[in-house]
């Protein structure tokens, strides 16, 4: 295992995630309002969406990284189960602590904790996939909670609960704006 290659594959990882992550914003939109576009772009401009983007974006350069890398597997799928929870939790806890504190969302805060939230993602992914302590009996739960989060990245765009992670503060609504569909 090259570590030199893996840091430089993580570091590229992170300006892919961000670029795809922009792009995915305004995929829903550009796709004409397509099923792919529904389900891998951001269809309103709630948390989850925004959640949604950047962890589809983070996994969509695992692929590739699994592919371009030769790395154990099972390490590996540990350490992109951490950094993808890392990445979309951070994002969440993040935006609801400075958001109770001072009021108000800023977007300009918003892009840049997402953008440090997906280096540090990439950082732990580096951290874990090069370390040999980290054991394969974590593989099991790790790939099931990658499913868990694809259940409901996939779910939540189309059957939204009704809590403040997932309205829209622009409609108010939740999920697909059915008055414009």
């Amino acid at each position: 295992m090259n570590k030199k290659a893996i840091f430089i594959s993580e570091a590229a990882g992170w300006a892919a995630i961000c670029s795809a992550a922009v792009f995915l914003h305004f995929a829903y939109e550009l796709s004409g309002r397509s099923a792919l576009g529904l389900l891998f772009g951001a269809v309103n401009e709630s948390v989850w969406e925004h959640v949604k983007i950047f962890g589809a974006a983070y996994m969509g350069w695992a692929l590739i990284q699994l592919i371009w890398l030769k790395v154990p597997f099972r390490r590996y799928v540990t350490a992109k189960c951490a950094g993808l929870y890392l990445l979309t939790g951070g994002m969440i806890v993040f935006y609801y602590c400075y958001t109770a504190i001072i009021g108000r969302n800023i977007v300009a805060v918003d892009i840049i904790s997402s953008l440090i939230l997906a280096a540090l993602s990439q950082l732990l992914s580096y951290r874990l996939e090069t370390d040999d302590r980290v054991k394969s009996d974590l593989f099991a739960p790790s790939l099931m909670l990658i499913m868990l989060f694809y259940l409901m990245f996939f779910s939540f765009t189309i059957f939204p609960p009704k809590l403040g992670l997932f309205r829209d503060p622009i409609s108010g609504g939740y999920g697909i704006n059915k008055a414009v569909i």
